[in-house]
């Protein structure tokens, strides 16, 4: 039988401990299950230890990272035989390391949440990039808590996606209660123009946009310059138009782009063409279920496929 385990990451006053507090309010969440929560690290707030016990919630405190080994969290399994299992990680331990590391028997990894305080969130950015950087790498869900008026959601936007663009973003405003996130950029291409016509200087925000707002992209015509990418696992008739973009930082660049399916008589094209040849692409996009999406996504349909000469600037950005 399984154990899911739920992961709550960030940085020390970033949040977490209310969270889990809330969480475990949460009749539907408790469901008379035996939880075990794993604090790794300890800020201003509390828990009430004698009040979660009466629930079923038993509230264990590990020092160290070389105390959280799978030793430890065997013992703590044998102890408890826990339902489910909520860790408080400490925020500036290594994240790669921890979702790598062997975990009891039965326990399974279910959902990694990043808590950010959005009033310091440019200054760990600054400060601290590749350790917020990760963290966000890797999340399922972030959410930025103690959002204004002023918190600059866009700005956010084009940090998280190019490097994580699964995660779900949740904004909260100072009172805890959810903040609309749907805060469209201005865009420097026309969205209403047949074709949308995505100059190289704009394929970084016009990646994002779609991201983020699919539906308003459903059944319209684009064309943009790119380059090519194909591998052995992608069906004949499918490929990936895209650009090369830094990520986070000059040392973190990867190749972004969409899902793109052609016509059968496109198909000496792409056998004729390699990896990072640039193309012009003319498609229509339409908004279908894909893997790498977890849901709906952008899928190019490619109505004209021709060679191009390179950008500029290969590199896309995202401002």
């Amino acid at each position: 039988m399984e154990t899911p385990v739920y992961l709550i990451n960030g940085f020390l006053e970033s949040g977490k401990t209310n969270f889990i507090k809330v969480t475990l309010e949460d009749p539907e969440f408790i469901n008379g299950d035996r939880i075990l929560l794993l604090v790794c690290e300890e800020g201003e707030e509390e828990y009430d230890e004698e009040k979660f016990r009466k629930k079923n919630i038993f509230t264990e405190y590990i020092d160290s990272r070389e105390e959280f080994s799978i030793e430890k969290l065997t013992e703590l399994n044998a102890e408890y035989h826990p339902d489910k299992v909520i860790i408080e990680l400490n925020g500036v331990w290594q994240m790669q390391d921890l979702l790598e590391m062997t975990m009891p028997t039965g326990w399974t990894t279910v959902q990694l949440i990043t808590m950010v305080d959005a009033t310091t969130f440019m200054n760990y950015i600054n400060n601290m990039r590749s350790l917020i950087m990760e963290q966000l790498k890797y999340s399922d869900t972030v959410i930025f808590n103690r959002c204004t008026k002023d918190t600059k959601k866009s700005d956010i936007r084009r940090i998280i996606k190019p490097v994580n663009r699964k995660a779900q973003i949740i904004y909260e405003s100072i009172d805890g209660t959810d903040m609309d996130a749907e805060e469209e950029d201005e865009l420097p291409f026309d969205i209403n123009a047949d074709p949308i016509v995505i100059e190289d200087d704009d394929f970084g925000l016009w990646y994002l946009d779609i991201l983020d707002f699919p539906k308003k992209y459903a059944g319209k015509n684009i064309t943009f310059k790119a380059q090519f990418y194909k591998d052995a696992k992608m069906s004949k008739d499918t490929f990936v138009p895209g650009r090369f973009a830094m990520q986070c930082c000059a040392n973190d660049i990867g190749f972004i782009g969409f899902t793109a399916r052609i016509p059968s008589f496109y198909a000496e094209f792409l056998e004729t063409h390699k990896n990072r040849d640039w193309v012009h692409v003319e498609a229509k996009i339409k908004v279908e279920f894909r893997r790498e999406y977890r849901g709906k996504g952008p899928v190019l349909y490619v109505t004209k496929l021709e060679d191009s000469v390179p950008a500029e600037e290969e590199i896309a950005y995202f401002t």
